[in-house]
């Protein structure tokens, strides 16, 4: 470990004079004197690092962490191996950044060539980049990647997250891309709507299956809508939930995407998390961000490179329709060891947990005033509609040391099971709302 050394007062004043100053003041000599600080910075003093460290223990304190949770409204609490934490905490990858030839690494390469592997063995896709900042921006570039010059329209459901839908539509005023909106029916979204509006003008329509209120869309009837116009078809996917349902591709997604954080990511106060894009082979120069292939060097040793050409980085830089050049190359990492780890029986394993204990809590819900709203098939989030307050309800919860659902208002909750949550767990909640 190096130290950090600072110049001595002698070499700072030589270092001066060798630039024909005598004092540091000199420096700041261009600047007005009516602009300039007077006196000292309106900040506290400094502390030592154990008065710092009383402080800071002191704020965390504050914090309640909650031994059972049933939130999710897109961020979940998951199992995740121990192996996940080992393995990125070794100090030769808890370096790992956006990778830039030709200084990157064959292991950071590697690591992200078999985190683009899985990823499109998941979604059913051709082609992943190393992944996004997160599901909102990955959604977002999505749909920057299907505009055309002579299609400049996008459609989006309003049954997607809030934050998605916010994020989209800043990307699509600053491309300069008309965004509309398709209306909810009965939880999901309205297909007669779509089919009644969609035309030749429309670069791409993005829906979210399961979508923000738990529901299953008729995503395969909503496809061949979209197809029908020359449009491309974007699905953002709970990656969990792939484990029993039907990829992107088998629905006849162009391109998949999502927030990576359910794979092996805890909740961590909202970040950092991950986005993940996948394609179809024609799409694959569109893909924003990096792409890792791997080939052979002339002694034919397996070897791996950036390829291809990241649209951003496009030597003419009017030509680029996107922003992003980094990615969450940890957080990819962890996504990496987490699929290796759980494999494909795993992660099945975990969605049918999901599903059958978040159909049980409704199933327990109902009997006790909670009717579950959702018209659709659910994977493993639900909405519940009840005489009692919502706030009331989840304070009692909070009381007894339980993170309720997401209230989306005074009588609406949005629930949501994982494999984290046990029956007993369940039942102990049921039993307390009871009594509310």
């Amino acid at each position: 470990m190096g130290r950090y050394v600072p110049n001595t007062e002698q070499e700072q004043l030589k270092m001066l004079e060798e630039i024909g100053f005598q004092a540091k003041e000199d420096l700041f000599g261009h600047i007005p004197e009516e602009v300039k600080v007077k006196g000292s910075l309106a900040i506290p003093k400094g502390m030592s690092e154990l008065e710092v460290r009383r402080k800071m223990q002191k704020i965390a304190g504050k914090n309640q962490v909650f031994g059972t949770i049933f939130r999710g409204a897109g961020a979940y609490r998951h199992f995740i191996p121990s192996i996940v934490k080992s393995v990125i905490s070794k100090e030769n990858l808890l370096t790992a950044y956006t990778p830039y030839q030709a200084e990157i690494s064959q292991g950071i390469l590697q690591s992200i060539f078999e985190y683009q592997t899985m990823i499109c063995q998941l979604t059913g896709m051709d082609a992943s980049n190393a992944s996004v900042y997160d599901g909102a921006t990955a959604a977002a570039e999505a749909v920057a990647m299907c505009r055309e010059r002579k299609r400049k329209k996008a459609f989006i459901s309003s049954t997607v997250h809030p934050d998605v839908l916010s994020t989209v539509r800043t990307y699509c005023f600053g491309n300069e891309m008309e965004l509309v909106v398709i209306p909810e029916k009965d939880g999901i979204t309205d297909v007669k709507f779509l089919e009644e509006n969609i035309d030749d003008q429309t670069a791409c329509v993005y829906i979210q299956h399961p979508n923000y209120y738990g529901s299953l869309e008729p995503a395969e009837e909503m496809g061949k809508t979209v197809h029908g116009a020359g449009a491309r078809y974007i699905m953002g996917v709970n990656p969990i939930s792939l484990g029993i349902m039907k990829t992107p591709r088998e629905y006849g997604a162009d391109v998949a995407v999502g927030e990576g954080q359910p794979m092996g990511l805890s909740i961590a106060f909202g970040g950092p998390y991950l986005g993940f894009m996948a394609c179809i082979e024609g799409m694959t120069r569109k893909l924003p961000g990096r792409i890792v292939g791997q080939t052979t060097d002339r002694n034919k040793k397996t070897g791996y490179v950036l390829t291809l050409q990241a649209r951003e980085q496009h030597i003419r830089r009017e030509k680029a329709s996107s922003n992003v050049c980094s990615n969450q190359a940890l957080c990819a990492l962890a996504v990496g060891v987490y699929l290796a780890a759980m494999g494909a029986g795993g992660l099945h394993n975990a969605a049918v947990q999901c599903t059958s204990k978040a159909h049980y809590m409704a199933e327990e819900l109902k009997k006790i005033g909670y009717q579950t709203e959702n018209k659709a098939e659910f994977f493993h989030e639900f909405v519940t509609v009840s005489q009692t307050s919502s706030d009331r309800a989840l304070k009692a919860l909070e009381e007894k040391g339980i993170l309720g659902g997401y209230p989306l208002d005074d009588r609406r909750i949005l629930w949501c099971c994982t494999e984290m949550n046990s029956k007993e767990e369940i039942d102990e909640t049921i039993r307390i709302l009871k009594e509310v």
